[in-house]
Protein backbone atom coordinates (compact mmCIF):
# COMPACT_ATOMS: atom_id res chain seq x y z
CA UNK A 1 0.00 0.00 0.00
CA UNK A 2 1.85 3.44 -0.91
CA UNK A 3 2.13 5.94 1.89
CA UNK A 4 -0.61 8.31 1.01
CA UNK A 5 -3.18 5.53 1.46
CA UNK A 6 -1.22 4.63 4.57
CA UNK A 7 -2.05 8.48 5.92
CA UNK A 8 -5.20 8.68 4.94
CA UNK A 9 -6.53 5.34 5.55
CA UNK A 10 -4.93 5.84 9.00
CA UNK A 11 -6.71 8.69 9.76
CA UNK A 12 -10.13 7.88 8.70
CA UNK A 13 -10.12 4.03 10.37
CA UNK A 14 -8.56 6.25 13.67
CA UNK A 15 -12.14 8.43 13.07
CA UNK A 16 -14.41 5.74 12.25
CA UNK A 17 -13.30 3.00 14.59
CA UNK A 18 -13.37 5.27 17.68
CA UNK A 19 -16.46 7.54 17.21
CA UNK A 20 -18.34 4.40 16.62
CA UNK A 21 -16.89 2.37 18.83
CA UNK A 22 -17.36 4.08 21.96
CA UNK A 23 -20.62 5.94 20.95
CA UNK A 24 -21.91 2.17 20.27
CA UNK A 25 -20.72 0.80 23.69
CA UNK A 26 -21.89 3.69 25.12
CA UNK A 27 -18.31 4.82 26.17
CA UNK A 28 -17.53 8.33 26.17
CA UNK A 29 -14.00 8.73 25.86
CA UNK A 30 -11.31 12.20 25.31
CA UNK A 31 -8.12 13.10 26.14
CA UNK A 32 -9.24 13.83 29.51
CA UNK A 33 -10.10 17.95 28.97
CA UNK A 34 -11.85 18.78 32.29
CA UNK A 35 -10.55 15.92 34.12
CA UNK A 36 -6.93 16.89 34.37
CA UNK A 37 -8.41 20.14 36.02
CA UNK A 38 -9.84 18.16 39.05
CA UNK A 39 -7.98 18.24 42.36
CA UNK A 40 -8.89 14.52 42.33
CA UNK A 41 -7.31 13.88 38.57
CA UNK A 42 -4.72 12.13 40.49
CA UNK A 43 -2.22 10.15 37.93
CA UNK A 44 -4.20 11.87 34.75
CA UNK A 45 -3.18 15.57 36.14
CA UNK A 46 0.71 14.63 35.39
CA UNK A 47 0.01 14.50 31.96
CA UNK A 48 -0.29 17.74 31.34
CA UNK A 49 1.67 19.25 34.73
CA UNK A 50 4.45 17.08 36.55
CA UNK A 51 4.26 19.50 39.48
CA UNK A 52 0.64 17.94 40.11
CA UNK A 53 2.50 14.76 41.63
CA UNK A 54 3.03 16.34 45.20
CA UNK A 55 0.07 17.83 47.40
CA UNK A 56 -2.70 15.96 46.03
CA UNK A 57 -5.28 14.79 48.33
CA UNK A 58 -3.93 11.39 47.38
CA UNK A 59 -1.69 8.89 49.83
CA UNK A 60 -1.15 7.18 46.13
CA UNK A 61 -3.34 7.06 43.18
CA UNK A 62 -2.96 3.92 41.09
CA UNK A 63 -4.20 4.18 37.17
CA UNK A 64 -5.59 0.70 35.97
CA UNK A 65 -6.17 1.66 32.57
CA UNK A 66 -7.24 4.98 30.86
CA UNK A 67 -7.82 5.64 26.94
CA UNK A 68 -8.29 8.61 25.13
CA UNK A 69 -8.56 10.47 21.62
CA UNK A 70 -8.47 13.41 19.75
CA UNK A 71 -8.82 13.59 16.02
CA UNK A 72 -10.30 15.97 13.56
CA UNK A 73 -10.26 17.80 10.21
CA UNK A 74 -11.02 20.99 8.91
CA UNK A 75 -11.56 19.70 5.19
CA UNK A 76 -14.25 17.14 6.74
CA UNK A 77 -17.56 17.45 8.34
CA UNK A 78 -19.80 15.07 9.84
CA UNK A 79 -22.84 14.19 11.54
CA UNK A 80 -21.94 11.98 14.66
CA UNK A 81 -26.24 12.08 15.30
CA UNK A 82 -26.84 10.40 11.61
CA UNK A 83 -23.71 8.20 12.47
CA UNK A 84 -24.87 6.73 15.80
CA UNK A 85 -28.79 6.16 14.19
CA UNK A 86 -27.53 5.05 10.79
CA UNK A 87 -26.99 1.34 12.32
CA UNK A 88 -23.29 0.63 10.85
CA UNK A 89 -25.05 2.00 7.22
CA UNK A 90 -23.47 5.47 7.38
CA UNK A 91 -21.83 6.16 4.15
CA UNK A 92 -18.41 8.48 4.22
CA UNK A 93 -18.24 9.57 0.54
CA UNK A 94 -22.22 10.43 0.68
CA UNK A 95 -23.34 11.67 4.17
CA UNK A 96 -19.76 13.43 4.53
CA UNK A 97 -19.37 17.58 3.91
CA UNK A 98 -15.92 18.47 2.66
CA UNK A 99 -14.68 22.12 2.86
CA UNK A 100 -11.32 22.09 0.87
CA UNK A 101 -8.68 24.70 1.39
CA UNK A 102 -5.59 25.81 -0.14
CA UNK A 103 -3.82 24.14 3.68
CA UNK A 104 -6.31 22.03 5.45
CA UNK A 105 -5.12 20.28 8.01
CA UNK A 106 -5.91 16.21 9.66
CA UNK A 107 -4.99 15.24 12.96
CA UNK A 108 -5.17 12.16 15.57
CA UNK A 109 -4.16 11.19 18.59
CA UNK A 110 -4.72 7.96 20.71
CA UNK A 111 -2.99 7.87 24.16
CA UNK A 112 -3.40 4.69 25.84
CA UNK A 113 -2.35 5.15 29.81
CA UNK A 114 -1.23 1.87 31.45
CA UNK A 115 -0.71 1.04 34.53
CA UNK A 116 0.70 4.12 36.85
CA UNK A 117 0.78 5.68 40.12
CA UNK A 118 2.25 8.45 42.38
CA UNK A 119 2.50 8.59 46.01
CA UNK A 120 4.35 10.61 48.47
CA UNK A 121 7.97 9.85 49.77
CA UNK A 122 8.50 12.68 52.52
CA UNK A 123 6.03 15.65 53.53
CA UNK A 124 7.76 17.88 50.92
CA UNK A 125 8.15 15.29 47.83
CA UNK A 126 6.30 12.83 45.70
CA UNK A 127 7.29 10.95 42.65
CA UNK A 128 5.21 9.18 40.32
CA UNK A 129 5.61 6.72 37.58
CA UNK A 130 3.78 6.46 34.26
CA UNK A 131 3.19 3.93 31.50
CA UNK A 132 1.89 4.86 28.17
CA UNK A 133 1.19 3.89 24.87
CA UNK A 134 0.61 6.83 21.62
CA UNK A 135 -0.15 6.95 18.47
CA UNK A 136 -0.02 10.68 16.73
CA UNK A 137 -0.97 11.75 13.07
CA UNK A 138 -0.86 15.48 11.33
CA UNK A 139 -1.19 15.92 8.04
CA UNK A 140 -0.79 19.85 7.42
CA UNK A 141 -1.01 22.33 4.42
CA UNK A 142 -2.25 19.58 1.94
CA UNK A 143 -4.24 21.76 -0.93
CA UNK A 144 -7.99 20.04 -0.11
CA UNK A 145 -8.73 19.64 -3.95
CA UNK A 146 -5.68 17.75 -4.42
CA UNK A 147 -5.85 15.53 -1.40
CA UNK A 148 -9.84 14.38 -2.53
CA UNK A 149 -8.30 13.87 -6.65
CA UNK A 150 -5.45 11.52 -5.54
CA UNK A 151 -7.79 9.68 -2.75
CA UNK A 152 -10.98 9.66 -4.66
CA UNK A 153 -10.03 9.81 -8.20
CA UNK A 154 -9.42 12.86 -10.42
CA UNK A 155 -12.90 14.62 -12.06
CA UNK A 156 -12.86 15.23 -15.89
CA UNK A 157 -14.27 18.96 -16.40
CA UNK A 158 -13.05 20.09 -12.72
CA UNK A 159 -10.03 22.74 -13.28
CA UNK A 160 -8.61 23.74 -10.17
CA UNK A 161 -5.03 25.23 -8.81
CA UNK A 162 -2.61 24.13 -6.66
CA UNK A 163 -0.88 26.34 -3.99
CA UNK A 164 0.58 24.45 -0.78
CA UNK A 165 3.00 26.06 1.56
CA UNK A 166 5.16 23.79 4.17
CA UNK A 167 2.86 21.05 3.53
CA UNK A 168 3.58 18.54 6.06
CA UNK A 169 2.55 14.78 7.99
CA UNK A 170 3.99 12.95 10.28
CA UNK A 171 2.81 9.73 11.69
CA UNK A 172 4.45 8.20 14.91
CA UNK A 173 3.45 5.03 17.16
CA UNK A 174 5.49 5.06 20.30
CA UNK A 175 5.18 3.80 23.96
CA UNK A 176 7.25 6.05 27.49
CA UNK A 177 7.73 4.91 30.75
CA UNK A 178 7.60 8.23 32.81
CA UNK A 179 9.25 9.04 35.96
CA UNK A 180 7.59 12.22 38.06
CA UNK A 181 9.62 13.51 41.08
CA UNK A 182 7.98 16.87 42.31
CA UNK A 183 8.34 18.68 45.82
CA UNK A 184 7.56 22.34 47.82
CA UNK A 185 9.27 25.32 46.85
CA UNK A 186 7.75 27.95 48.62
CA UNK A 187 5.10 27.87 51.23
CA UNK A 188 3.28 30.49 53.53
CA UNK A 189 -0.06 31.52 55.10
CA UNK A 190 -1.12 32.46 51.53
CA UNK A 191 1.14 31.29 49.19
CA UNK A 192 2.41 28.12 47.87
CA UNK A 193 4.79 26.90 45.29
CA UNK A 194 5.64 23.76 43.78
CA UNK A 195 8.13 22.37 41.20
CA UNK A 196 7.79 19.09 38.80
CA UNK A 197 9.78 17.30 36.10
CA UNK A 198 8.74 14.07 34.57
CA UNK A 199 11.60 11.99 32.52
CA UNK A 200 10.43 9.98 30.08
CA UNK A 201 12.18 6.60 28.39
CA UNK A 202 10.96 6.56 24.74
CA UNK A 203 10.75 3.14 22.51
CA UNK A 204 9.05 3.89 19.30
CA UNK A 205 7.75 1.44 16.79
CA UNK A 206 8.11 3.61 13.91
CA UNK A 207 6.17 6.51 11.91
CA UNK A 208 5.62 8.03 8.03
CA UNK A 209 6.97 11.54 7.15
CA UNK A 210 6.49 13.81 4.48
CA UNK A 211 7.24 17.77 3.55
CA UNK A 212 6.76 19.57 0.61
CA UNK A 213 8.35 23.25 1.41
CA UNK A 214 6.25 24.52 -1.95
CA UNK A 215 3.96 22.72 -3.93
CA UNK A 216 2.04 24.58 -7.38
CA UNK A 217 0.13 23.55 -10.54
CA UNK A 218 -3.24 23.28 -11.56
CA UNK A 219 -5.13 20.13 -12.97
CA UNK A 220 -6.72 20.68 -16.36
CA UNK A 221 -10.49 19.01 -16.25
CA UNK A 222 -10.41 18.85 -19.89
CA UNK A 223 -6.89 17.09 -21.19
CA UNK A 224 -6.85 15.44 -17.38
CA UNK A 225 -3.67 16.49 -17.08
CA UNK A 226 -1.90 17.70 -13.24
CA UNK A 227 0.75 20.11 -13.94
CA UNK A 228 2.81 20.46 -10.59
CA UNK A 229 6.02 23.03 -9.62
CA UNK A 230 8.05 22.10 -6.33
CA UNK A 231 9.42 19.35 -4.94
CA UNK A 232 8.82 16.98 -2.13
CA UNK A 233 10.16 14.48 -0.08
CA UNK A 234 8.50 11.10 1.92
CA UNK A 235 10.05 8.70 3.69
CA UNK A 236 9.49 5.85 7.14
CA UNK A 237 11.44 4.19 9.45
CA UNK A 238 12.85 0.99 8.86
CA UNK A 239 9.70 -1.56 8.47
CA UNK A 240 6.99 0.25 9.57
CA UNK A 241 3.63 -0.13 8.61
CA UNK A 242 0.29 1.88 9.71
CA UNK A 243 -1.60 -1.92 8.65
CA UNK A 244 0.43 -4.53 10.97
CA UNK A 245 2.15 -1.81 13.88
CA UNK A 246 4.51 -3.88 16.03
CA UNK A 247 5.77 -3.34 19.00
CA UNK A 248 9.41 -5.35 18.74
CA UNK A 249 12.08 -3.45 16.54
CA UNK A 250 12.11 -0.41 19.20
CA UNK A 251 14.10 2.36 18.55
CA UNK A 252 15.23 4.53 21.67
CA UNK A 253 14.75 8.42 22.29
CA UNK A 254 14.40 10.42 25.30
CA UNK A 255 11.93 13.34 26.64
CA UNK A 256 11.07 15.43 29.29
CA UNK A 257 8.02 17.51 31.18
CA UNK A 258 8.52 20.62 32.93
CA UNK A 259 6.12 22.33 35.46
CA UNK A 260 5.18 24.93 38.42
CA UNK A 261 1.77 25.21 40.15
CA UNK A 262 1.43 28.41 42.33
CA UNK A 263 -1.58 28.66 44.63
CA UNK A 264 -2.79 31.81 46.56
CA UNK A 265 -5.11 32.04 49.35
CA UNK A 266 -5.34 30.82 53.15
CA UNK A 267 -6.88 27.58 53.62
CA UNK A 268 -10.54 27.32 53.34
CA UNK A 269 -12.57 24.52 54.90
CA UNK A 270 -15.44 24.45 53.00
CA UNK A 271 -17.68 22.43 55.57
CA UNK A 272 -20.98 22.52 53.27
CA UNK A 273 -21.15 18.71 53.57
CA UNK A 274 -20.65 16.46 56.51
CA UNK A 275 -17.14 14.60 55.81
CA UNK A 276 -16.20 18.25 54.90
CA UNK A 277 -12.45 18.38 53.29
CA UNK A 278 -9.70 20.60 53.06
CA UNK A 279 -9.75 23.55 50.00
CA UNK A 280 -5.76 24.62 49.50
CA UNK A 281 -6.29 27.63 47.60
CA UNK A 282 -8.60 30.68 46.36
CA UNK A 283 -6.42 30.96 43.20
CA UNK A 284 -3.94 28.78 41.35
CA UNK A 285 -1.63 29.58 38.67
CA UNK A 286 0.17 26.75 36.28
CA UNK A 287 2.35 26.26 33.52
CA UNK A 288 4.27 23.37 31.71
CA UNK A 289 5.88 22.25 29.00
CA UNK A 290 5.55 19.09 27.84
CA UNK A 291 6.86 16.46 25.03
CA UNK A 292 10.42 18.22 25.24
CA UNK A 293 12.38 15.38 23.33
CA UNK A 294 12.09 13.16 20.08
CA UNK A 295 13.13 9.84 18.54
CA UNK A 296 16.04 8.85 16.53
CA UNK A 297 15.48 5.96 14.00
CA UNK A 298 18.27 4.42 12.48
CA UNK A 299 17.70 2.80 8.72
CA UNK A 300 15.12 5.03 7.51
CA UNK A 301 14.52 5.89 4.27
CA UNK A 302 13.70 8.85 2.65
CA UNK A 303 13.20 9.96 -1.11
CA UNK A 304 13.13 13.75 -2.70
CA UNK A 305 11.38 14.03 -5.84
CA UNK A 306 11.96 16.96 -8.17
CA UNK A 307 7.90 18.17 -8.88
CA UNK A 308 8.79 19.74 -12.05
CA UNK A 309 6.48 18.21 -14.63
CA UNK A 310 2.97 16.41 -15.97
CA UNK A 311 1.13 13.67 -15.06
CA UNK A 312 -1.56 11.88 -16.30
CA UNK A 313 -4.92 12.00 -13.76
CA UNK A 314 -5.74 8.64 -15.00
CA UNK A 315 -2.78 6.96 -13.34
CA UNK A 316 -3.46 7.75 -9.71
CA UNK A 317 -6.28 5.56 -10.62
CA UNK A 318 -4.48 2.36 -11.70
CA UNK A 319 -0.93 2.73 -9.87
CA UNK A 320 0.23 4.01 -6.34
CA UNK A 321 1.17 7.05 -5.19
CA UNK A 322 4.91 6.30 -4.67
CA UNK A 323 4.73 4.53 -8.61
CA UNK A 324 3.16 7.77 -10.05
CA UNK A 325 6.05 9.40 -8.68
CA UNK A 326 8.66 7.17 -9.60
CA UNK A 327 7.55 6.79 -13.35
CA UNK A 328 6.76 10.87 -13.97
CA UNK A 329 9.17 12.84 -11.60
CA UNK A 330 12.74 12.63 -10.93
CA UNK A 331 14.11 11.14 -7.42
CA UNK A 332 16.96 10.20 -5.40
CA UNK A 333 16.75 8.17 -2.15
CA UNK A 334 18.84 8.15 1.03
CA UNK A 335 19.16 6.04 4.05
CA UNK A 336 20.13 7.13 7.03
CA UNK A 337 19.13 8.31 10.97
CA UNK A 338 15.43 10.25 11.29
CA UNK A 339 14.86 11.87 14.28
CA UNK A 340 10.91 12.33 14.77
CA UNK A 341 10.08 15.27 17.55
CA UNK A 342 7.81 15.08 19.86
CA UNK A 343 4.64 17.52 20.11
CA UNK A 344 5.99 20.30 22.58
CA UNK A 345 3.71 22.14 24.31
CA UNK A 346 3.03 24.94 26.43
CA UNK A 347 -0.09 24.14 28.90
CA UNK A 348 -1.16 26.83 30.91
CA UNK A 349 -4.12 26.94 33.78
CA UNK A 350 -5.87 28.80 35.46
CA UNK A 351 -7.95 27.84 38.74
CA UNK A 352 -10.76 29.57 40.69
CA UNK A 353 -12.51 28.48 43.73
CA UNK A 354 -15.60 29.82 43.67
CA UNK A 355 -17.19 28.22 46.85
CA UNK A 356 -19.51 25.57 47.92
CA UNK A 357 -16.67 23.41 46.04
CA UNK A 358 -17.51 24.81 42.51
CA UNK A 359 -14.50 25.77 40.88
CA UNK A 360 -14.06 27.52 37.56
CA UNK A 361 -10.74 26.74 35.58
CA UNK A 362 -9.08 27.80 32.45
CA UNK A 363 -6.88 25.44 30.35
CA UNK A 364 -4.57 26.57 27.26
CA UNK A 365 -2.64 24.09 25.70
CA UNK A 366 0.40 26.09 22.78
CA UNK A 367 2.34 24.46 20.44
CA UNK A 368 5.51 25.14 20.53
CA UNK A 369 6.80 22.89 16.99
CA UNK A 370 6.59 25.12 13.93
CA UNK A 371 5.53 23.18 10.90
CA UNK A 372 7.56 22.56 8.37
CA UNK A 373 11.10 22.96 10.17
CA UNK A 374 11.44 19.36 11.35
CA UNK A 375 9.54 16.20 11.31
CA UNK A 376 7.60 16.53 14.22
CA UNK A 377 3.83 16.01 15.54
CA UNK A 378 2.03 19.17 16.78
CA UNK A 379 -0.95 19.37 19.32
CA UNK A 380 -3.59 21.55 18.14
CA UNK A 381 -4.16 24.88 19.71
CA UNK A 382 -6.90 24.89 22.53
CA UNK A 383 -8.31 27.04 25.01
CA UNK A 384 -10.65 25.93 27.07
CA UNK A 385 -12.89 27.27 30.05
CA UNK A 386 -14.34 24.18 33.11
CA UNK A 387 -16.78 25.34 35.17
CA UNK A 388 -16.74 22.19 37.78
CA UNK A 389 -18.34 20.74 41.24
CA UNK A 390 -15.83 18.79 42.65
CA UNK A 391 -15.63 16.58 45.78
CA UNK A 392 -13.80 13.39 47.09
CA UNK A 393 -15.63 10.72 45.40
CA UNK A 394 -17.32 12.45 42.50
CA UNK A 395 -16.96 15.17 40.48
CA UNK A 396 -18.86 16.94 37.41
CA UNK A 397 -17.36 19.53 34.76
CA UNK A 398 -18.83 20.91 31.30
CA UNK A 399 -15.86 22.55 29.54
CA UNK A 400 -16.51 25.18 26.41
CA UNK A 401 -13.28 25.04 24.52
CA UNK A 402 -11.92 27.27 21.25
CA UNK A 403 -10.41 24.67 19.15
CA UNK A 404 -7.54 25.37 16.05
CA UNK A 405 -8.76 24.08 12.45
CA UNK A 406 -12.32 23.55 14.34
CA UNK A 407 -15.46 25.72 15.80
CA UNK A 408 -16.77 25.91 19.54
CA UNK A 409 -16.84 22.27 21.74
CA UNK A 410 -18.81 22.01 24.44
CA UNK A 411 -18.73 18.67 26.55
CA UNK A 412 -19.23 16.50 29.71
CA UNK A 413 -17.01 14.48 32.10
CA UNK A 414 -17.82 13.00 35.44
CA UNK A 415 -15.68 11.19 37.87
CA UNK A 416 -17.48 9.05 39.99
CA UNK A 417 -15.10 7.20 42.40
CA UNK A 418 -12.92 4.99 40.36
CA UNK A 419 -14.34 5.87 36.76
CA UNK A 420 -13.98 8.83 35.43
CA UNK A 421 -15.48 9.28 31.34
CA UNK A 422 -15.98 12.36 29.43
CA UNK A 423 -15.53 14.32 26.38
CA UNK A 424 -14.99 17.87 25.58
CA UNK A 425 -17.42 17.76 22.89
CA UNK A 426 -19.81 15.89 23.34
CA UNK A 427 -22.73 18.02 23.29
CA UNK A 428 -21.50 20.39 20.09
CA UNK A 429 -21.09 16.43 18.15
CA UNK A 430 -24.55 15.38 19.19
CA UNK A 431 -25.99 18.55 18.35
CA UNK A 432 -24.20 20.25 15.15
CA UNK A 433 -24.70 18.04 11.55
CA UNK A 434 -21.19 19.14 10.60
CA UNK A 435 -18.46 17.92 13.20
CA UNK A 436 -15.11 18.78 12.61
CA UNK A 437 -13.56 17.16 15.69
CA UNK A 438 -14.14 14.79 18.40
CA UNK A 439 -12.33 13.71 21.53
CA UNK A 440 -13.46 10.93 23.97
CA UNK A 441 -11.66 9.29 27.15
CA UNK A 442 -12.08 6.79 29.99
CA UNK A 443 -10.47 5.86 33.14
CA UNK A 444 -10.01 3.12 35.70
CA UNK A 445 -7.95 3.90 38.59
CA UNK A 446 -7.71 3.28 42.46
CA UNK A 447 -7.34 5.96 44.71
CA UNK A 448 -6.46 5.65 48.27
CA UNK A 449 -7.16 9.20 49.91
CA UNK A 450 -5.19 11.29 52.41
CA UNK A 451 -6.43 11.06 56.07
CA UNK A 452 -7.64 15.10 56.28
CA UNK A 453 -6.00 17.19 58.78
CA UNK A 454 -7.24 20.70 59.52
CA UNK A 455 -4.70 23.48 61.00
Amino acid sequence: MDKNNRIKNLYFSMTMTLVASLFHSGLKAQSYIGSAMDNYGGVHSLLINPANVFDSPFRTDINLVSASSYLGSDYVGLSISDMISSGGEFDFDEDASRYPLENNHFFANVDVLGPSFMFNIGEKQSIGVTTRVRGLFNLNNIDGNLYESISEGFEIGNNFDINSKDLNTTVHVFSEIGLTYGREILKTQTQFLKGGVTFKYLMGAGGIFADSPELQGNFNGTTNILTTQGSIAYGNTSDFDTDSIEFSDLQSGFGMDLGLVYEFGKRIIDDTVQGKRQQQYKLKLAVAVTDIGSVNYANSERTDYNLNGNVNGLEFETKDLDEVLDDNYTGSTTTGDQKIMLPTAMQIMADYYIGQKFYVGLHTSLSMRKIGNSITNNVINTATLAPRWESKLFSIYSPIGLRQYGDLAWGLGLRLGPLTVGSGSIFTNLLSDNSKNADFYIGLKVPLYKKIVFD
